[in-house]
Formats: structure tokens, C-alpha cells, sequence
């Protein structure tokens, strides 16, 4: 197996994974080489949300651990507890890891799970969003996934947890887009492990799915839009549906894996046009649709990732230094689905807003 040697990292606190720190597989066990290489190789980074926060950019993933809990449908193997925050200068500068930022002992309402978590700033606070579940137990022993805020006058952290999760909140995978008029909207939701399957009827069934409704032939699960109010730790309204249709203007059904929703919404504006960006777990795509409303409802585009090394990805989107970045993580530093490493790279537009699809693998 080839290696090669890859950036600098500068580490803020104690680091928490021996991992070699300067090599790593060059090419994926099936002998295809990577497009790009781990931002960071001395803690395993998973679903990168990307900002730039005054002229820098911060990233806001979540922090894999090592644990023997086997693989399952309902990701009983992520078994996150805190969270770390990664700044660079620029894309393909050195890259600063902070110190614990937030850990789950520090979160009064939750139990365990950190997972996917996404970050926003407004008048001089940082907000931190992430879901965990909380202390209640359903038929397998688990908590419900609730979404948090935590706040902070720095990116970086620490922050502080508010005391309770946020109020009519559900599911994971927390994504907060500010619109140029200053209003925000918190994108949400995760099929199988992240629950929302189980809220189907609005109120949660403790007793439901375990993974989605089964009906291939009715409309998909979606994932949910909400309005945030101006303290940007609450909801102003009561979540919908961010609906996704196909060119028929038809929604896209259960049955089509290809391109409905799984879980990892994530949402940008450019050339007037909202994209609803999003993973489609069990077949391992990255989706677009657009749309001209943040609540959409937004048309089915097409794959703009294909399936990386791993069993799914994570992304954000964002632009900086004149080019538009996708970050998004793979199992190249381990080759196991819950230890994952973050990657960034540059994403194109065609002339028409389209996204140019991009391999995970170069040919």
C-alpha cells in the first residue's frame, strides 16, 4: 500500500486519537486513488458543517470515536459524545483543531449521540445547533433525538448548552441558512436511526419503523424547514415539509432511493435560486433540487457526489477566496463506516446553475 505525507495541523488542547499523524492510504483497497486527502489526521472528523466567520473558515463536524458497538441500521456505532471545531486561513492552508468545544455531560436535557451539528452568528454570538438523545427510553432503550443550542462569544468555543432542547424540535441533522434579508431557517431530519420516520403523524411513536414508512409507491419522507425567530434559539413557527418533486412536478416516492431524501439537508442561495442539498443514505448519493422559496418546494436536479469510500456522506457547501467548496467525508484513515475523516473540494457550476457531478476517485 502506497502512503503519502499531507499537511500541516495545529492542535489546540489534548489530542484524543493515536492516529499516525503524517501517513496514510494513498489509494482505497480497491486500488482507486482518492480525489483528496483528510483535513485532519489526528481525530476522526465526520459531517462537515463549513463557514467563514470573519475571513475565516470554521468547520463544524462531528467527532467520531472508536467504540466495538457493531454496525446497525439504527447507527448505534456512532457513538459521538463532543464536538470540535477545525479553522484555516484558507482552503489548503494549515489547519487549527480546538479544544473540546462542547461534550454531552455539559448538555443537561441529553444522554449520548452527538451527532451532525451545524453553527450560525449573529450579533456578536456563535450558536452552536446539535442533536443528541435525550434521557427518555424507547423499545430499544434509547433516547429520543431533540435538537440543542449552545452558545458562544467565540467560534471556536466552548460553548454553553441552553438547559432544554429547542421546543418542537425532532429528529437530527440540524442546518441553519440565513437569507439575504436577514431571516434564518433551521433544515432538519434523518430517516431510520434519526427518528423521523417516527414522526410521521407529528407527535412521536415510540413503538414505530425502525428505518422508514415502507411505502414505495406513497411520497418520501421529507426533511422538515422552519423559520427561526430573532433569538435564533427558537422556532417562530411549526415545522414543514421541505417537499422534493420530480420534473412532473410529482413527489419524489419512498421507493426511489436514488433520489429521495435520507438525512444531511443542507441549503444555498446563488443566482436566485435556493438549493436543497441532501444525502440519500442507503445508496450512498449527494441530491440537489432547487427552488425559488427557502421552503421550497424544490425540483429534483440530480447526484452532485458519488458514493465515496464508507457507507454514506455528509456535507456543506460554501463560498470562499472567489470558488465554491464541497465538504464532505470518507473511511480513508480507517476503512470502517464510523470512523470517518473530513475532505473539502472545489465544486462547479455549469452555465445553467447545474452542478457538475463529482467522483470521490480520481480515474
Amino acid at each position: 500500500m502506497a502512503y503519502r505525507v499531507i499537511g500541516a495541523v495545529v492542535m489546540c488542547g489534548v489530542a484524543t486519537l493515536a492516529l499516525a499523524q503524517d501517513r496514510i492510504p494513498d489509494r482505497a483497497p480497491d486500488g482507486r486513488k482518492y480525489l483528496s486527502q483528510p483535513l485532519v489526521t489526528s481525530i476522526y472528523t465526520a459531517d462537515p458543517s463549513a463557514h467563514v466567520f470573519a475571513g475565516k473558515i470554521y468547520v463544524y463536524p462531528s467527532h467520531d470515536v472508536p467504540t466495538a458497538i457493531p454496525d446497525d441500521d439504527l447507527g448505534n456505532e456512532y457513538a459521538m459524545h463532543d464536538y470540535r471545531v477545525l479553522r484555516m486561513d484558507r482552503i489548503g492552508g494549515p489547519v487549527t483543531v480546538g479544544p473540546v468545544a462542547l461534550d454531552v455531560k455539559q448538555v443537561p436535557w441529553a444522554s449520548q449521540q452527538m451527532w451532525a451539528p451545524d453553527a450560525a452568528y449573529k450579533n456578536g454570538t456563535y450558536y452552536l445547533y446539535f442533536p443528541a438523545r435525550d434521557k427518555a427510553r424507547d423499545k430499544n432503550g434509547l433516547g429520543t433525538f431533540r435538537i440543542g443550542v449552545a452558545t458562544s462569544k467565540s467560534p471556536m468555543g466552548p460553548f454553553k448548552a441552553e438547559p432544554k432542547p429547542i421546543a418542537g424540535s425532532f429528529s437530527m441533522d440540524p442546518a441553519v441558512f440565513t437569507d439575504q434579508d436577514g431571516k434564518s431557517y433551521m433544515y432538519f431530519g434523518g430517516i431510520w436511526g434519526g427518528q423521523l420516520q417516527r414522526w410521521k403523524n407529528g407527535t412521536f411513536d415510540p413503538n414505530g419503523s425502525d428505518t422508514d414508512l415502507h411505502q414505495d409507491d406513497q411520497p418520501a419522507l421529507t426533511g422538515k424547514v422552519v423559520r427561526m425567530n430573532a433569538d435564533m434559539k427558537s422556532f417562530a413557527e411549526t415545522p414543514r415539509d421541505a417537499v422534493i418533486l420530480d420534473e412532473q412536478g410529482k413527489p419524489i416516492l419512498g421507493g426511489d432511493h436514488d433520489r429521495r431524501f435520507f438525512e444531511a439537508s443542507w441549503v444555498f442561495k446563488r443566482g436566485g435560486h435556493y438549493y436543497y442539498t441532501y444525502s440519500t443514505g442507503d445508496t450512498h448519493f449527494l441530491n440537489y433540487a432547487t427552488g425559488t422559496n427557502p421552503y421550497g418546494p424544490f425540483t429534483y436536479r440530480g447526484h452532485f457526489l458519488l458514493p465515496v469510500q464508507g457507507w454514506t456522506t455528509h456535507h456543506s457547501i460554501i463560498p470562499t477566496g472567489g470558488k465554491w467548496w464541497l465538504f464532505y467525508a470518507d473511511t480513508q484513515l480507517s476503512n470502517k463506516n464510523h470512523l470517518r475523516n473530513v475532505k473539502v473540494t472545489e465544486l462547479s457550476f455549469n452555465a445553467d446553475g447545474t452542478i457538475k457531478p463529482i467522483d470521490p476517485f480520481v480515474k
